[in-house]
């Protein structure tokens, strides 16, 4: 089993899991209350079965079709990733070891460098180096996440966070974004559509018995979540680069997703969309984003 780092700053608890993806193990506070819900996905095959609460989407957030992707005239062919489907998903940053390059009691920075040879050549076709921070806080959680590209070509990238939330004590979640994009029967993006109606929650209000795992686009940069019975409140908010959030809300299982992300799910496959957030990175060029997460009582 890998062995998790804890980090702490006044009650606040913050456990990471550098050998499995520099995920989160678990963030809870000395009073008992879960902020990230860890959750085992058996459809995260890399995941061996670990319960993870949290963990960094690069070089690309969600779903490639058919494990492929086509870019400046080069077809190419991605190891699937995610159980069940012919699809790549969420990058191969959560899939590798991340070395702890800084640490102290309350911050750590993890680092990952991925080169395409031998069993990682399937996951991503480009070199690219990668650090994830993470400062933890008496007031909450600030996670950073930074991508260069360290090959010799172009290279298309995205990158966001999946954070696992409990959803207990009567769960409001909120926040305003522009439109939505529809799934089709594969769960790959089908129309775009307002943010209107059942879809919107710019008004605070439960997630419902409905089954959403959907792609929100021109997002505000700020989510809310309140567990009113338990006495919490936490606000969620993304830097610019982070302009999509994917909303996933399992029917009947104790936790929801709330993903800020760069690209939309397939992006790679959907060069027309101007604002579809796939960056290209020359090489040697940057991209960076960050979250955070302040907690408070309600």
């Amino acid at each position: 089993m890998s062995p998790t780092l804890e980090l702490n700053a006044g009650g606040m608890r913050l456990g990471l899991l550098p050998d499995l993806g520099g995920s989160i193990a678990f963030w809870h506070n000395g009073a008992g209350m879960e902020f990230l819900r860890p959750v085992s996905d058996p459809h995260l095959v890399a995941q061996h079965g670990r319960a993870v609460a949290g963990y960094p989407l690069v070089p690309f957030s969600n779903r490639v079709a058919g494990d492929h992707f086509r870019f400046e005239g080069v077809d190419y062919h991605l190891d699937p990733s995610f159980a069940g489907e012919n699809c790549a998903i969420h990058g191969n940053g959560w899939q590798r070891r991340w070395r702890i390059a800084l640490l102290s009691d309350s911050s750590a920075t993890l680092a990952l460098d991925h080169t395409p040879s031998g069993a990682y050549a399937g996951q991503w076709p480009f070199s690219y180096r990668a650090q994830l921070r993470y400062d933890l806080h008496e007031a909450g959680l600030s996670i950073g996440i930074l991508l260069e590209n360290t090959d010799t070509r172009d290279q298309p990238v995205g990158m966001g966070f999946h954070p696992y939330f409990p959803r207990h004590s009567g769960l409001k979640i909120g926040f305003v974004a522009s439109s939505v994009w529809t799934n089709g029967p594969d769960h790959l993006p089908l129309l775009r559509i307002p943010a209107e109606g059942d879809w919107s929650f710019a008004h605070m209000r439960d997630a419902g018995h409905a089954p959403i795992d959907n792609c929100y686009a021109g997002w505000s940069g700020s989510a809310f979540l309140r567990w009113p019975r338990a006495g919490y409140a936490l606000t969620v908010e993304g830097s610019p680069e982070l302009s999509h959030l994917v909303l996933f809300t399992p029917p009947g299982l104790p936790y929801i997703g709330l993903e800020p992300v760069s690209n939309m799910n397939d992006g790679f496959n959907r060069g027309t969309i101007a604002d579809s957030g796939v960056r290209v990175l020359a090489p040697g060029q940057v991209m960076e984003g960050h979250i955070r997460m302040t907690v408070a009582r309600c």
